[in-house]
């Protein structure tokens, strides 16, 4: 298991936050943070903690994403017009991984990106084995003909934990589904709130 995949179980509980929403968490049992210092009193956090907080939510929400690799989705945010913090959400959700969590295909972002690495979905009859991948409007996203019966497709499908969004659309009988628009951060269905101004003063500083 990578240091990625093995951190999920402590985000919530570092962040203080159920991040996906789900029963399961830790932080429902355990509201202070991991580790022998965890429920060591607060101090009042500062602007930099905050803004710092908020960046770890939004790069641990889809996946714990890579400081690096999340920096690049910042700066390409930057380069686009309109309002960065909006750009930053809409590159984040265009992420095939990201997709594929939101048509209900895999039941986390962990998930889904082991989903895609795996070689399960295609693209518009393509397929494409890279989470990071950016779907365009319109494109046609479906989970492999040998893989529409696996177990973990047909769970996540029928889990009631979440809805899918108004920008995706998806038919779970055929799993395939297509990606309809980009959301604005109104659009996307966060369990916790999520501040990408915040992150934006956070790399502007």
């Amino acid at each position: 298991m990578t240091k990625r995949a093995e951190s999920k179980y402590k985000i919530n509980r570092r962040l203080g936050v159920n991040l996906w929403g789900r029963a399961k968490s830790p932080i429902a049992k355990r509201e202070y943070g991991p580790g022998q210092h965890g429920q060591r009193r607060k101090n009042k956090p500062t602007d930099f903690g905050i803004q710092l907080m908020a960046k770890q939510k939004l790069k641990g929400y889809y996946g714990n994403i890579g400081e690096k690799q999340f920096r690049k989705y910042y700066d390409e945010a930057v380069r686009r017009k309109g309002d960065t913090s909006e750009n930053l959400i809409e590159l984040l959700e265009r992420r095939l991984d990201c997709v594929i969590y939101r048509m209900k295909f895999a039941v986390t972002p962990f998930a889904s990106r082991q989903f895609v690495n795996h070689g399960h979905i295609t693209v518009n009859g393509k397929r494409v084995n890279i989470p990071s991948y950016l779907v365009r409007d319109g494109d046609v996203i479906e989970v492999k003909e040998k893989s529409k019966g696996l177990t973990a497709v047909l769970d996540a499908a029928q889990s009631g934990e979440r809805d899918v969004p108004e920008y995706i659309q998806v038919d779970h009988r055929q799993m395939k589904g297509s990606f309809v628009r980009a959301p604005k951060l109104s659009d996307v269905p966060y369990p916790v709130q999520m501040e990408p101004n915040l992150v934006v003063e956070f790399y502007s500083r």
